[in-house]
């Protein structure tokens, strides 16, 4: 016999199930299209020139051109870009996980005169694009002597507002009975800091590892202001550098995009359970 609370029961979970499958299938739909660029740039990294632009898309070519994978690295120093690129981007990302997290430690347990203040004076900076001072910080820099050189670029991005403000977001969410506790133990600030706080905040920490990485990757337009030497230009500067000098060259262009590409996916991947708890994490207020 249904009674009437089974019945509402019923009713209830099949209008969630109903609802539920909607938005999946939305989901699905919108990573769907998504993709579809870099579905074709896969395609038409493995076709000649006249056919990447040919309709309908011949998604997969009937004679996959391989050739094009191994022509792009003889004609540019792939290998030197790639190299540059990495080295930056691991530097910068270390950098900018060491800096975030201890400034907002400092700003999320530490009670100093003007914290709110001057956190809030350094969240602002966020708001004032990176186009209206960059001509002074370039003439600030290369009176350092660091105009083409990487120590340029690493010391732009070692510090990191969004950073700062992410990393505090989570250190709220952390008790502060924990380094009460390990005050009578007898730790140190910066004991605290690394031997609790860091090894608690690995989620945060992956999620703004993949942001900084991607971020550093793909930055274009700081090392083609800094970097005008070959054997320092980044992967994104010599792929532009290689659509100047052979603009029909639509397929080895192609294949340079997905190499440069590939670590950024394996980066995402690897960390992308934590990139999700870190995101979610950082909403949490303790």
């Amino acid at each position: 016999m249904i009674t009437a609370k089974n019945f509402f029961l019923q009713n209830y979970y099949f209008k969630y199930g109903i609802k539920r499958a909607l938005i999946y299938l939305f989901l699905i739909v919108t990573a769907f299209f998504m993709l579809i660029p870099f579905a074709w740039m896969l395609s038409s990294s493995l076709k000649l020139n006249q056919d990447v632009f040919t309709f309908p898309i011949q998604w997969i070519p009937e004679n996959p051109r391989w050739e094009n994978y191994s022509e792009i690295w003889e004609m540019i120093p792939l290998a030197t870009y790639i190299w540059n690129t990495a080295k930056l981007s691991v530097i910068v990302t270390f950098l900018q996980l060491m800096t975030s997290s201890f400034a907002a430690y400092a700003f999320s347990k530490l009670h100093f005169p003007m914290r709110r203040t001057l956190f809030l004076a350094y969240i602002a900076t966020i708001a004032v694009p990176w186009q209206a001072y960059m001509v002074p910080q370039f003439i600030m820099f290369s009176s350092f002597g660091l105009h083409n050189t990487h120590l340029a670029i690493i010391c732009l991005q070692a510090f990191s507002a969004f950073g700062v403000f992410m990393m505090k977001q989570f250190y709220d969410s952390i008790p502060g009975e924990l380094r009460e506790a390990a005050r009578i133990d007898g730790m140190s600030e910066y004991g605290i800091w690394i031997r609790i706080m860091l090894p608690l905040s690995k989620p945060a920490l992956s999620a703004l590892a993949i942001i900084t990485f991607v971020n550093t990757w793909n930055d274009f337009l700081g090392p083609m202001i800094y970097l005008t030497r070959t054997e320092l230009k980044t992967i994104q500067i010599g792929l532009r550098s290689f659509i100047s000098q052979f603009s029909a060259e639509f397929g080895l262009i192609m294949a340079g995009s997905v190499v440069a590409l590939i670590p950024v996916l394996i980066i995402f991947i690897s960390l992308q359970r934590f990139f999700i708890q870190g995101v979610a994490s950082t909403g949490i207020k303790g």
